[in-house]
This record gives structure tokens, sequence and C-alpha cells, in this order.
């Protein structure tokens, strides 16, 4: 009895077309009918807000108006699933690589990708970025056979549009310019220090970084990268993950893995 009434409240606050439910009466109005659309309102306002807050960058480009237009339809057709609203907006990207008016700008949704990795890399747990030493005093041996532990904060925003640079852009790290919007980019977000930052991501960076999430060794990992693109400097790599906090932890394995996959 209290689910439906429940549903049928839920309804009526995201649909002005529907009616104020029986179940919600004021001492001093039968029906309060102004009274719950100014909640409604309110509530829709509060959510658009926190879209706002989350997608700070999606805002930027498409202008105040359409992404307030845009966070109150998908405030509408998709309520909060929990109360902790820092996850709120998870399925946002999703949502905007349907969206019809978005379809001009087809790196968007990635944007908002990037977007909500940054959110959850500032909520991850806590973790002490690797002492470089641990990795320069291991022989290359040692080192092919070891696997890396990746900081909890850590993912990978892939894209086939320039996304990092899209994104650096428009949050004023570096300076507008044309871009080629074809041009693939991968980026890495992490926090180091209790700050979260963006990297780009050398070629086969990608391909690297998950296998190594994926707890292969690190000569699997390699290997893996340089066949995903014939480009793929490990050491550019390798520095840019030590210098970016993204490896908490080198450990040796007695049981190798064979360094010609990525399993």
């Amino acid at each position: 009895m209290f689910a439906d009434m429940q549903a049928i409240f839920i309804q009526a606050l995201l649909d002005p077309d529907k009616p104020v439910p029986a179940s919600v009466t004021s001492y001093r109005t039968g029906v309060p009918v102004k009274r719950f659309a100014v909640y409604r309102n309110n509530v829709i306002a509060g959510l658009v807000e926190a879209m706002r807050a989350g997608f700070p960058i999606v805002e930027r480009i498409v202008g105040a108006d359409f992404f307030a237009a845009t966070a109150r339809l998908y405030a509408i057709n998709r309520p909060p699933r929990s109360p902790l609203m820092l996850r709120y907006g998870d399925d946002f990207p999703e949502f905007l690589s349907h969206f019809p008016p978005a379809a001009e700008l087809p790196y968007l949704a990635d944007v908002a990708r990037l977007e909500l990795a940054r959110r959850l890399a500032y909520h991850a747990a806590d973790a002490e970025p690797l002492r470089i030493e641990l990795i320069t005093t291991l022989t290359p041996d040692a080192l092919a056979e070891s696997r890396l532990t990746i900081h909890p904060s850590v993912s990978i925003v892939r894209s086939r549009h320039p996304i990092f640079t899209i994104w650096a852009m428009n949050s004023g790290d570096i300076e507008l310019t044309p871009i080629d919007e074809d041009a693939a980019e991968d980026a890495l977000v992490t926090r180091a220090n209790l700050e979260v930052t963006v990297h780009r991501m050398f070629s086969g960076g990608a391909a690297f970084l998950q296998c190594l999430m994926a707890g292969n060794t690190f000569g699997a990992a390699a290997s893996t990268a340089l066949k995903d693109n014939a480009d793929f400097d490990l050491t550019a790599n390798l520095a840019m993950l030590i210098g970016s906090g993204a490896i908490i932890d080198v450990q040796r394995t007695a049981e190798g893995v064979p360094n010609d996959q990525c399993i």
C-alpha cells in the first residue's frame, strides 16, 4: 500500500500533467495544488543544479539555457535511484549519446564521461603514490614479471574524438584552437595528492593501463600495448603513470604470466 502511494507521489512530482496525489492534503485547502507545484519545481530545480555542478564543461560547451533544458528532461525521465547525489548523473553520458538535439556534437557524451570520471575520482579511496625507487631498482626481467597496483581513483576515458583537448580547452587549461573532431584521444583520470588530474594518454597507453588494471604482469601489458599501437613508447607511458600518481605498488610474482598476451 505504502509502496503504491510512493509510486503515485513520484509520478506526480516529475510530471506536471499529473494531478496532486490524493494522499497529499493541507489543513488550509483540500488539495494544495499551488504548494505542490512549488515543491515540484524546487525538486526539479535542485536536480538541475546537481547536474550543473557535476557537468560544468558540458554546460560551457552547450550554453546555460540548452544545458538547463537538457538537465530538466534528464531529471524528469531519470530521477535519482540513490540518496547519494554524488552518483547522480552516472548515465547522463548515455542519455546525451541518444539525445537528438545534441547530435551535432558527437563528442559531447564523451565529455560527460570524462567529467563523471573526475567526480568519481574525487570521491575514491585514498592511497599513497608509488615511490619511484621501487621500480627503478628492479631489473628489466624482474619488472616484466611484476604486477603494478593502480590507484583506486584511476579510470580511462577512450574516445573517437579529441576528448582531452576539448575538455582542456573548455576548462581553461589550454588555449582555444581549431581541432579535428575525428582525432581520437584517450584520457587518464586520477587523484594523487588529493587533487584530481586529467592527462592525455600516449599511443597504446590505454591498452597498457587496462591490462595492468586487470592484474596482468608488466611484460604482458607492454606486449599487448605494442600490438594495439606500433608507436607505443613504454618509457613515456610508464613515466606518465608514475608522475601522475596512478601507481601505488609493485609486486613481484613467482608465477609469470606469458608476456605475449594480456589475459
